[in-house]
């Protein structure tokens, strides 16, 4: 089981980054919730905080920069990292799942846009145009590694809980963009939005699941990564 993407697939929690943790396996993700339902499979999570689709691509994953201890080292970018993998153990890696979105979209919403909703609306669409196609051509490339191998692809989901309904829209958009990518590649996606926002909810799911509102941090709690694992269970079936 091969599992890429950025900290979402590393699974970062920042209780442990501030407790100055520096031991990898620590740090439990989706992907490893994953793997421990299935003892047949032997994972490999190359999941590296930072990561976007441009630096998956080109390399130079932020996490590198910080000497974080990374569950699996890889040289270069993971794009390249991953098609060697997979390219050396031919019709043996299945599934393949892809973590890839918050670091393409955050830095745009709260650098350029400062967090204002009108902004965020108005380059939102160009923004999830532009994501989708690099995501696509990353997709591609692993079809081809592996013509036979499920890919899993995770959808977005809106870390804001005070911002959930002005931007639901915006964040359909980015989830329509990750879905194409995936049916390009013949990959499922396993939608994140009924997760971390389900319809009527409010924000008290986003809360529960996620560090958002005990320390100001979108990345998901131990709950939380479990309930993406879940929802990779089922794309998968």
């Amino acid at each position: 089981y091969l599992s890429l993407g950025d900290s979402l697939a590393f699974g970062y929690q920042p209780d442990l980054v501030a407790a100055g943790d520096l031991n990898a396996a620590d740090y439990t993700s989706y992907a490893e919730n994953f793997a421990a339902m299935r003892p047949q499979l032997t994972l490999v999570n190359y999941g590296c905080p930072g990561e976007s689709t441009v630096t998956f691509s080109r390399g130079g994953c932020p996490a590198f920069s910080d000497r974080t201890p990374l569950h699996e080292r890889f040289r270069g970018s993971q794009l390249k990292a991953a098609l060697t993998f997979l390219r050396a153990d031919p019709n043996e890696v299945s599934p393949i799942t892809v973590t890839l979105y918050g670091n393409d979209w955050l830095p745009v919403l709260l650098d350029t846009c400062k967090g204002k909703v009108p902004c965020a609306r108005s380059r939102g669409p160009k923004e999830a145009t532009a994501f989708g196609a690099r995501l696509a051509s990353i997709l591609e490339q692993l079809r081809a590694a592996a013509p036979e191998a499920e890919i899993v692809v995770t959808g977005a989901w809106n870390p804001d809980p005070s911002q959930l309904v002005p931007l639901t829209a915006l964040y359909a958009a980015f989830e329509q963009a990750i879905a194409r990518a995936a049916t390009g590649s013949q990959a499922r996606i396993a939608r994140m939005l009924p997760v971390f926002n389900p319809p009527g909810k409010g924000p008290a799911r986003l809360c529960a699941l996620t560090f958002i509102c005990s320390k100001g941090d979108p990345h998901p709690t131990d709950a939380g990564y479990r309930a993406m694992a879940d929802a990779v269970t089922r794309a998968l079936s």
